[in-house]
């Protein structure tokens, strides 16, 4: 990401895996901007390092401005916020609200299950071909990093104009 010029955007802890990438691009010399939600941030959760750190009232405060702040959506291997996350911004996608690439870096096969699930959502007609290239996927972060750089957001008619949120 530094060798890049990428900035991270991410949660705003200093513990679990994004707290280990937020160190190690601070440490590369990038920039690392954290947005926490004052509950998590009181319970010293919060990474103190990072080039700015935003407090804020809510997780949906939380998501709507890393949303803002981001070019992009990885989701490295984690748990129900990850899997919620990504989710949703695939799902503004779909609707229009934006045309940022999504991802998923599947180091050592742990998304392989989802991906199965998501072909079968295809394949079911429960998710509309259309959407496919919206969620790209690499076992390799700098093959994900060249995808995201060529990504070109399909055309899709807008469900809701965003000034109806």
């Amino acid at each position: 990401m530094c060798k890049r010029n990428i900035g991270l955007i991410y949660g705003g802890a200093a513990v679990g895996v994004m707290g280990a990438v937020a160190d190690a691009v601070l440490e590369a010399g990038g920039e690392a901007v954290g947005v926490i939600p004052k509950s998590l941030a009181v319970k010293e959760v919060a990474h103190h390092n990072l080039t700015e750190l935003h407090v804020v009232a809510s997780m949906h405060e939380r998501k709507a401005m890393m949303a803002d702040l981001a070019d992009g959506f990885i989701a490295l291997p984690g748990g129900w916020g990850t899997l919620e996350e990504i989710f949703e911004m695939l799902t503004w996608a779909q609707l229009g609200f934006h045309e940022k690439p999504c991802g998923l870096l599947n180091t050592s096969d742990y998304y392989d299950g989802l991906i199965s699930f998501l072909e079968n959502s295809f394949e079911q007609q429960f998710v509309n071909e259309l959407y496919r290239p919206m969620l790209i996927t690499s076992p390799e972060p700098v093959s994900l990093l060249d995808r995201f750089a060529g990504y070109q957001a399909p055309k899709v008619r807008k469900w809701v104009a965003e000034d109806e949120l």
